[in-house]
């Protein structure tokens, strides 16, 4: 089972982003976010989405088990995909259409 919070954690600190700033991309108060940590609440769903929409990933992508798919991929794909995932969702739409344009 995920845990839901220590995947928001990492996936924060992946990014180097404070709370604030995963706020700020989320829309969300960070008041909320630090609130959920304090707590040990998890977030609601809609919140969650805005969390995945601010990491650029679908809910369905941050619940499947990452070394599912890791298995098919080359090392570089991989590393690709990693640092892909890092981006917010306007600098994924700027490397992509980057990548149309090649």
């Amino acid at each position: 089972m995920t845990d839901i919070l220590e995947k928001v954690r990492r996936l924060r600190l992946e990014r180097n982003w404070s709370e604030y700033q995963l706020a700020e991309y989320a829309g969300i108060p960070q008041s909320t976010i630090s609130s959920w940590f304090r707590k040990h609440q998890i977030p609601t769903i809609p919140s969650l989405e805005k969390i995945c929409a601010a990491f650029g990933m679908t809910l369905a992508q941050f619940f499947t088990d990452e070394a599912v798919y890791a298995n098919y991929l080359t090392e570089n794909q991989r590393q690709l995909l990693h640092s892909f995932n890092r981006l917010r969702k306007e600098q994924q739409d700027a490397v992509l259409n980057l990548l149309e344009t090649l």
